[in-house]
């Protein structure tokens, strides 16, 4: 089966989504200025215990290949070991997204004892100063320390998961080359404008010219590199990266919030994008299965705006998240069209005319921080 074939099949749905990401909680020990979710405050609406176990069994039933858990942060949650036992045992595969901070050497060896989880340290430079200026002080040598203690309890492969900024993209090379040092494997993202991400995009996301030296750098070492298809609007540019060339949204990729709440994409935590909920009679299973959101993501889309560009069929538009969360319209160009079409769309989105994330559990006050330098 060709890749275009199978991108077409995918756009269409699936019976169960092939990436599902679940944030466990609200709470978190940082602040990250980019945070998809704005975490810091637990949401006393989280789903329980039981609940979470109940999505587990829909899950399985689903025969859901694994999920991916976030927060917050996942491991504040005191059933997280709970859940992901119960998880695993139920056939089910685990990643989860840490800052490290609950990792002690302890939790290392009960987390390395473990079949089918996988662990993702997430990291924002190579040095404290960069990225302590985006997850708080303190939080570089917090996540060095998680890596020992997997590292020294023989985890394995662990990932280190880096979110691109204009502030880290010099580093690449110096980020493989950590993670070659503790036999792990890097994942590169890319910075959407998400959840507190609305407010410090303009500031954190890489320049046009610093889009050509990520996707060049991606086609040197995509093969060794995990990237989570977040850059296929970078394939404008010319030889398509690694991974699939489409948006997931909906139809293989979606997204539990710690409240049950279902929502299209982990990018798009917002009412318009939510689907249902898994309190809702028939559960996950009716949501990702009947939800009319989710059916109209899986029709065919219309190029919109960008019909006339010759790069459309590489780049797919971009990423409708992106383009929500910069008050561009969902059938216009990526806001970092690398060719630079969204560039007059972006200058006449109106003052307030950014859409807000629907809920926010920013802590009233947040730890200080160096300011986040805006360099061009």
């Amino acid at each position: 089966m060709s890749a275009e074939t199978l991108v077409s099949q995918l756009k269409g749905g699936l019976d169960a989504p092939i990436c599902l990401t679940w944030e466990l909680t609200y709470a978190c020990n940082l602040q990250c200025v980019h945070c998809l979710s704005s975490s810091g405050q637990r949401d006393p609406r989280e789903l329980t215990t039981a609940e979470a176990k109940r999505v587990l069994d829909e899950l399985k039933a689903l025969q859901v290949f694994y999920i991916n858990i976030g927060g917050g942060e996942p491991m504040v949650r005191r059933d997280f070991f709970e859940l992901v036992e119960y998880a695993i045992g139920n056939d089910v595969g685990v990643k989860f997204s840490t800052n490290g901070a609950f990792i002690d050497r302890a939790k290392a060896a009960r987390l390395a004892a473990m079949d089918y989880l996988d662990i993702q340290i997430s990291l924002d430079g190579l040095d404290a100063a960069t990225n302590d200026a985006v997850r708080g002080e303190g939080s570089y040598a917090m996540a060095r320390r998680a890596m020992d203690h997997l590292a020294d309890a023989g985890f394995g492969p662990f990932k280190i998961s880096i979110v691109v900024t204009r502030q880290n993209v010099d580093q690449l090379d110096g980020f493989k080359a950590l993670a070659d040092s503790y036999g792990a494997q890097l994942r590169v993202t890319r910075l959407r404008p998400s959840g507190r991400g609305v407010d410090s995009w303009h500031d954190l996301h890489p320049t046009n010219a610093q889009q050509m030296q990520i996707y060049k750098w991606l086609l040197a070492n995509g093969e060794h590199v995990l990237t989570g298809d977040s850059f296929f609007h970078l394939n404008a540019l010319g030889e398509p990266l690694p991974g699939l060339n489409m948006c997931g949204a909906g139809r293989v990729v979606c997204l539990i919030d710690p409240i049950g709440d279902v929502y299209a994409c982990p990018f798009v935590i917002h009412d318009q994008f939510k689907a249902g909920s898994v309190r809702d009679a028939g559960g996950f299973a009716h949501v990702w299965k009947q939800s009319e959101l989710f059916r109209s993501l899986r029709e065919p889309t219309s190029p919109g705006a960008c019909a006339s560009c010759g790069s459309y069929d590489a780049c797919q538009g971009g990423c409708m998240a992106a383009k929500f969360f910069t008050g561009l319209p969902l059938d216009g160009p990526d806001p970092e069209c690398v060719n630079g079409r969204a560039d007059d769309a972006l200058a006449a989105v109106p003052l307030g005319g950014v859409p807000k994330p629907s809920l926010d559990h920013t802590k009233p006050v947040s730890f200080t921080r160096k300011p986040v330098s805006a360099r061009s």
